[in-house]
């Protein structure tokens, strides 16, 4: 996932969504979100162009079914940031 950000893959970023959704139990997810399960389907595929609200609730559906996200600062050295 962090390479696929990195390159600014969003098809690949959206394509491990839908696996970690897949791997979660699509079913769940759908419940968590209030999406319909086949639309999730559809959205988490590498041809699927779904909206940003939609990833953002399977992200916090994933996240309450027990996966963990987390971003963090680059260190200081690689970025020139204090």
């Amino acid at each position: 996932m962090e390479a696929a950000l990195a390159d600014g893959d969003s098809k690949a970023f959206v394509e491990l969504l839908g696996g970690m959704a897949r791997q979660r139990g699509m079913s769940r997810v759908a419940q968590e979100t209030g999406l319909a399960r086949e639309a999730l389907y559809r959205a988490l595929i590498s041809d699927g162009n779904p909206e940003f609200a939609t990833i953002v609730k399977v992200t916090m559906a994933l996240m309450a079914l027990g996966l963990q996200l987390c971003a963090m600062r680059k260190a200081e050295a690689s970025t020139g940031l204090k």
